[in-house]
């Protein structure tokens, strides 16, 4: 018996697969833990419609990702910060910072977890920062740090 599964099962396959099953499996287990439902027309519809949804949401985030790499790559950020002698920072500049530099100066929402430092920034100076966009979507970009 053909069943589309709601969650995941042991052996079977996982959530949202069209699986080909027992018929004794299928009634005695999997539907009465509503684990399945019966693989019909209107399921099968609704099946390609989730997937195709989906498709759609994957699509549209990589073009958002491929538009803000066009928009950051290469880009130069000018930042500000305490230094005292030979150009040394009181503290450092963070990737939380990074990221809200990026915000105020392109408008862009990177998360602080996305951006990845090659090294801690603890003196004046140029970095190169990398940017995690996407799976396999990064932008290089420099940040300048600067003694005030």
């Amino acid at each position: 018996m053909k069943v589309i599964l709601l969650q995941d099962v042991k052996g079977l396959g996982k959530k949202g697969e069209l699986v080909n099953a027992s018929d004794g499996y299928v009634r005695n287990f999997l539907f009465p833990k509503n684990l399945a439902k019966e693989a019909n027309a209107q399921a099968m519809n609704e099946l390609k419609n989730a997937e195709q949804s989906k498709q759609y949401k994957i699509d549209t985030q990589i073009a958002a990702a491929n538009k803000a790499k066009s928009e950051l790559e290469g880009s130069v950020f000018v930042m500000n910060a305490k230094a005292g002698q030979n150009g040394k920072l009181f503290g450092s500049i963070t990737a939380k910072e990074i990221s809200a530099e990026i915000k105020k100066q392109k408008g862009i929402d990177v998360d602080k977890r996305k951006v990845t430092l090659s090294s801690d920034i603890k003196t004046c100076g140029v970095y190169d920062v990398e940017i995690k966009l996407y799976t396999s979507i990064t932008a290089k970009v420099q940040v300048e740090v600067k003694a005030i």
